[in-house]
């Protein structure tokens, strides 16, 4: 049972994880911020990690300056030469638009370079074009701010008019590897001076620049500086390195550009809060609010197997439209439901399996429950109770065999509040057969395993046994440890409890005892002669006497009794019996016979007529016997003083003393001067059944004989010396106990 229990918690336990492991896949994920840190700079949104004042940046390379000294709020990246945040409402939370200043160039060529190392940000190949402004043939070279690495340049095939010093405006894409530094020098094919303001490269919004370009063709003469897009991007490592073993870049965001140190990581997502790290952790991206639509993209392009963007000739580009306004919460519809499919496969499965493991452990432990039952029932007897019950296919009642199942649930698997009475020998419940009848389940504590083909044979014997005032062995149980047996129930509680402690509202009259004693010795008679063998009880007494719902008698525990160890609290030797009742020959020489009933019997007679228990406890004496005490009071001829003052007055003087004088006859020391049982029912009935003047006679004669000198507790070996004549005709309420015997 303790691990059935222990298994049912584990199952328990997992399906509760299983349950939480399920609502965690559905659960949002949420982003922290920081209630006390400015997000806003005129019409300039901060997002995170970027941050204005302590504590709202991520570190220094995100700081942002508020800025309000000209009545106009300003918020630059402190990080790079104080570049200029502006507006970025029109794109996602991965992009920026800053102010860059225009590099302007003198004929020696020395560059004024632009360099964004101070900051996890590159310049945008897909948002941004190169722009230069020149005079005649020249060409515009792009190189690395502290190196002399090429990345590309433009090339101008008209020349200038020296008359009217004019400049030409040369757009170009951005060259590939650019990204957070770059400088420039121009190469003229010609040596005449140029003018200064013909000098210049700068980086520009191509958005920005196609709307300037329809009202102001000479738009880039006209500025010192220009807005340009930043994406984010971290210097990791080589692009090469295999994907597991990049310490940044991960499904969150897309290996990008190739750096003097590394590579770039580009985030799939915008920052919305406080984390840990840059593109680190399960954020994933939105593709219905995002324009990269979830590959790291720009709207017209796609990413392939290699991390690169490729333009989709098929689809139409559109222009980027303004996001939602930050912070808003980030999620991947497709990886969600990958994520979902696999906890609840992997939940579903972890279930079947430990709901495999319990059925296992069923399965194990009700075979070893089967081999267990079948153990103990070929030790208690079983096979030959089975090899018995073959024979005996022409008795009114055969022996029925409950299973240890029958049992459990009659008594609610032994629930205690159903026990009956507890002692020595055992424990008795009360249960409820699956047809309804109430039964009394008899769970003895030990069994004497060399007696058990005698305890099967008494078993066989006892459940045919058919007297009214017998109480009937319906059964038994041999797949215990223990042998159950299974009596019919006796709803009234027993003699002893009527006797010694009384009811007021139920006394027991004289005419109730009489009658319970005449029925209990028609039942011993049977027993011990009708019986095709004879059975002695071996423990009569008032508390194996019950009473059923008409207070009819009904002797229990008999015969099987002789298998059971004793109640301890009353047996200190190998005899069986109780103290009180017990037999003072059967005592000395451990010959158990038929008289040694009479004896228990006379013991319950004397009960009857006084009321008191069978060892006497008084102030100030020793316990004695009641049966000594007893015919001590016949010999002093003070008898009634020692009867029931319950009775006395309903009570005939005659009949009392007549029991009287039966009783004193069965509690003789001599075993052969007792009665035998069936002289006792007989003499018994005959007192119920005469009040004639010949029973008060014989009665008033057997006074004067204990009363006279002699002083031995023993009869003549003659017949009594009063009889019954002219009497009823009397017959003990027996049935035969085998029918059609063979």
């Amino acid at each position: 049972m303790f691990g059935s229990d222990h298994f049912r918690m584990a199952i328990h336990y997992h399906y509760l994880v299983f349950l939480e492991m399920t609502a965690l896949l559905f659960w949002p994920m949420k982003t922290s911020s920081q209630d006390l840190c400015q997000y806003s700079c005129g019409n300039v949104t901060i997002n995170y990690p970027f941050g204005i004042g302590d504590g709202c940046y991520f570190d220094k390379r995100y700081e942002v300056i508020y800025d309000n000294s000209s009545g106009s709020p300003k918020a630059f990246l402190a990080g790079v030469n104080n570049l200029e945040l502006l507006n970025s409402d029109r794109y996602d939370g991965n992009l920026m638009r800053v102010n860059i200043p225009v590099i302007s160039l003198k004929t020696t060529g020395h560059p004024n370079g632009v360099n964004l190392s101070g900051i996890p940000l590159t310049f945008s190949r897909w948002h941004n074009r190169f722009a230069a402004i020149g005079c005649r043939n020249y060409n515009t070279i792009v190189k690395r701010a502290n190196d002399s690495t090429v990345f590309g340049g433009c090339l101008t095939i008209s020349t200038c008019a020296l008359s009217s010093r004019g400049c030409y405006d040369l757009v170009c894409a951005l060259p590939p590897n650019l990204t957070q530094d770059f400088n420039a020098s121009m190469l003229y094919h010609f040596s005449q001076s140029i003018p200064q303001k013909c000098q210049s490269v700068l980086m520009v919004e191509e958005n920005w620049l196609q709307s300037e370009f329809l009202t102001n063709p000479h738009v880039l003469r006209d500025h010192q500086q220009f807005p340009a897009v930043l994406e984010f991007a971290e210097d990791r490592g080589n692009c090469v390195e295999e994907y597991n073993s990049r310490t940044t870049c991960n499904k969150d965001n897309r290996c990008s550009i190739q750096l003097t140190s590394g590579y770039s990581c580009l985030c799939h997502r915008s920052f919305n809060g406080l984390n840990d790290g840059y593109c680190v952790g399960d954020l994933l991206c939105d593709s219905a609010s995002s324009p990269h639509n979830c590959s790291g993209c720009p709207n017209g392009y796609l990413l392939d197997d290699t991390d690169s963007c490729y333009q989709n000739t098929t689809a139409k580009t559109d222009t980027i439209s303004p996001s939602p306004s930050p912070p808003y919460e980030v999620v991947h519809e497709n990886s969600n439901v990958l994520l979902i499919i696999i906890g609840c496969s992997g939940g579903l499965v972890l279930l079947f399996l430990l709901i495999g493991i319990w059925w296992l452990y069923k399965f194990v432990k009700r075979k070893r429950q089967i081999k267990l039952k079948q153990k103990f029932f070929k030790r208690n007897g079983g096979l030959i109770l089975q090899q018995e019950l073959s024979v005996s296919e022409g008795n009114i009642e055969k022996t029925k065999l409950f299973t240890s199942n029958d049992l459990e649930k009659a008594t609610d698997n032994y629930n205690t509040n159903r026990i009956l009475g507890q002692g020595g020998q055992g424990t008795v419940y009360k249960g409820m057969l699956t047809n309804g009848r109430i039964v009394a389940v008899k769970k003895s504590k030990l069994v004497d395993e060399s007696n058990v083909e005698q305890f099967i044979n008494e078993v066989v014997i006892l459940s045919q046994l058919n007297h009214r005032n017998v109480v009937k062995l319906l059964g038994c149980c041999l797949e215990t440890e223990v042998p159950l047996l299974v009596y019919e129930f006796i709803p009234n509680g027993t003699l002893y409890q009527y006797l010694h402690d009384p009811i007021e509202e139920f006394p027991l009259t004289w005419e109730m005892r009489l009658r319970i004693a005449v029925e209990v010795s028609g039942a011993l008679s049977y027993l011990h002669s009708a019986a095709s063998i004879p059975i002695y009880h071996r423990d009569i007494k008032s508390a194996n006497i019950l009473l059923d719902d008409k207070f009819r008698a009904k002797v229990s525990d008999f015969g099987a009794s002789r298998s059971i160890t004793v109640d301890q609290t009353h047996l200190t030797t190998q005899v069986q019996g109780t103290f009180g009742y017990l037999d003072p020959e059967y005592f000395r020489s451990s010959q158990f016979t038929e008289k040694s009933d009479v004896y228990s019997f006379g013991v319950v007679l004397v009960e009857l007529l006084t009321g008191q228990k069978p060892i006497r406890s008084t102030d100030g004496e020793e316990d004695k016997s009641l049966a000594g005490y007893f015919l001590q009071a016949m010999k002093e001829n003070r008898l009634f003083e020692v009867f029931d003052a319950r009775f006395l007055k309903e009570a005939k003087e005659e009949e009392i003393v007549t029991v009287a004088v039966l009783a004193k006859k069965c509690l003789n020391l001599n075993g052969k001067k007792r009665p035998t049982m069936k002289e006792v029912a007989l003499e018994l009935g005959g007192i119920r059944a005469s009040t004639g003047a010949s029973v008060l006679q014989n009665s008033r004669e057997e006074i004067d004989f204990v009363g006279g000198n002699d002083t031995r507790h023993s009869e003549t070996s003659s017949s009594p010396t009063w009889s019954i004549s002219n009497s009823v005709a009397f017959s003990v309420d027996v049935d035969p106990l085998i029918s059609n015997q063979s």
